[in-house]
């Protein structure tokens, strides 16, 4: 976690904190820390369970708990949702049930934030990436940092060539225990790098790129 705090503070720059609640209450250094800061954190379960094989009376109750801890934890509670692997076929009502959420990122399906609507209610959804993803390391799809670097480096360029006719947002997943390894960190401090030579690329926290996108690109209902 150091390492990964150390890098992102020591440029200035944003970060959207996955947190688990009760990883959160059970390190408050590291909550103290993201509670100081001005970063945002997005709720990502009450514990490390998969939120797909809950009930709906429990996925609910973890729902509620983890919104109640990290109000505790890090002083605000979160304005974001992304479940551990996969939501229920319930999670998405439940977040609109509980209300305070401005978007979930429990989806894969875009490069851009898109509305739906929950029993009629507009919610913004602000999609994930597991391609832009240290989770590559697990896989066996990368062993070294500058391998990281080189994969996250392509589509940084890609985009921001396409960006030049229709803005682009890019997710990149990051795991304390996955990059937090100094050689694999070694590459995202040279992908930082790489990124801030660049004047018209904004590392945003997602609940901003949230804001933004209700701002510019309010609902509209399809009827």
């Amino acid at each position: 976690f150091w390492r990964l705090w150390r890098q992102f503070e020591s440029r200035g720059l944003a970060v959207t904190i996955f947190g688990c609640a009760d990883a959160l209450e059970r390190n408050p250094e590291a909550a103290a820390a993201i509670r100081e800061s001005d970063h945002d954190v997005c709720g990502h379960g009450w514990r490390w369970v998969e939120h797909f094989r809950l009930s709906e009376d429990a996925e609910r109750d973890h729902i509620a708990r983890a919104v109640a801890s990290l109000k505790e934890t890090v002083g605000a509670r979160p304005l974001g949702w992304y479940c551990r692997y996969a939501p229920s076929v319930n999670t998405r009502r439940l977040l609109v049930e509980e209300g305070g959420f401005l978007y979930d990122s429990d989806a894969y399906n875009d490069e851009l934030p898109y509305w739906t609507e929950v029993e009629g209610t507009p919610h913004l959804v602000v999609p994930y990436s597991l391609t832009n993803n240290d989770t590559q390391f697990k896989r066996g799809n990368m062993a070294k940092g500058d391998d990281f670097f080189g994969l996250i480096k392509g589509a940084v360029d890609m985009l921001r060539d396409e960006g030049a006719e229709t803005p682009k947002m890019m997710s990149v997943g990051l795991h304390c225990r996955l990059i937090g390894h100094p050689s694999r960190a070694a590459g995202l401090a040279r992908l930082l790098d790489y990124i801030q030579g660049f004047d018209d690329i904004w590392v945003a926290h997602r609940v901003d790129i949230a804001r933004h996108w209700r701002e510019r690109h309010p609902f509209e209902s399809a009827g």
